[in-house]
């Protein structure tokens, strides 16, 4: 049982939000109706918010907007990769900002949810309070290729490499992104769940310093394994639709933000160099390397400095009046 948390909460309120002609979004509220906003970019892309993702926030403080991007969680239409991009998803989070009344927020996301907050920042710094950035994930080529093309990560977990570089035919391994997707947007629906399956087994293996039968068998059940396996590899595929190195070459517009970086020292999926780089883009960031931590906010020493590290962002912001 993970203590760090806070107590778990309701929404207040819940609603649906229809951002185009084809993707509506579930949005919630939880916490203070009139505490400090912040919204939750939750990973993947493809995962979808739970109930622990409320559990980062003082309820008493913060007003929690949680939202399911596009094609992911409760969000309709399920696992819909067309109009699915990053400046749509970049875009919905201004429509949801608008739709509440909000001017300015605190953006807080870990993983693939790091990436959407440090690209919304970007876009549209003088909305941006404060960032909380955990597991950092940059979109370039380098970082896709650790886990997901034969980078890093296969040296760390060579068996559970092996279950996944089997899965492809010896004639299609030299692209592993492609070759999934292409299972994954295919017509045979058991090879589908299979494909998913064993990309969201790799993935969970990697997530954890220990392994956890709850987190796989979790990413196992069907609509969590194909949402999360066919929008990863439809966004890693296309570099997440983003220009090379965009983020960094784009960091100088954060200068006047307060950012908090958080990072796994072991973290297999996205490598603590992804933190380093960002931290020496934005040298007036904080940056805290868990040295007992991998890529997960689950693991406990992670899930503590984030717990942390927006309370002290809240007492930062205190005499910001919202």
């Amino acid at each position: 049982m993970n203590t760090a948390f806070y107590p778990c909460i309701e929404p207040y309120s819940t609603y649906y939000l229809k951002v185009d002609e084809v993707h509506t979004l579930y949005v919630e509220e939880s916490g203070n109706p009139t505490g400090l906003p912040v919204v939750y970019c939750h990973g993947g892309p493809g995962f979808g918010c739970d109930v622990d993702n409320r559990r980062y926030f003082d309820p008493e403080i913060y007003r929690i907007i949680l939202f399911d991007q596009r094609g992911a969680g409760k969000s309709i239409p399920f696992a819909e990769i067309k109009n699915n991009f990053t400046l749509a998803l970049v875009l919905d989070m201004e429509k949801i900002r608008r739709h509440l009344g909000i001017e300015q927020w605190v953006v807080f996301g870990g993983s693939w949810g790091s990436t959407l907050s440090l690209v919304y920042a970007e876009t549209f710094p003088e909305r941006v309070l404060a960032l909380i950035v955990r597991g950092i994930f940059l979109a370039r080529h380098e970082d896709i290729e650790w886990c997901f093309a034969g980078g890093g990560a296969k040296y760390v977990y060579p068996e559970y490499w092996q279950d996944f570089y089997e899965f492809i035919p010896l004639e299609e391994r030299s692209d592993l992104l492609k070759a999934y997707y292409h299972r994954l947007i295919g017509s045979d629906e058991t090879l589908k769940l299979q494909a998913a399956r064993t990309w969201v087994t790799w993935q969970a293996t990697c997530a954890l310093l220990q392994p956890s039968a709850e987190l796989l068998a979790y990413v196992q059940e069907p609509e969590v394994a194909f949402s999360a396996a066919l929008l990863e590899t439809h966004y890693y595929s296309k570099g997440c639709f983003l220009s090379p190195n965009q983020i960094l070459a784009n960091a100088y517009r954060l200068q006047n933000i307060p950012v908090t970086i958080i990072h796994g020292r072991y973290d297999m999926i996205f490598n603590v160099k992804n933190a380093w780089d960002l931290h020496l883009a934005l040298p007036r960031s904080t940056l805290k390397i868990i040295e007992n931590g991998g890529h997960a906010a689950l693991d406990p020493p992670v899930t503590q400095a984030l717990v942390e590290a927006t309370k002290s962002m809240a007492q930062k912001l205190a005499p910001i009046t919202i």
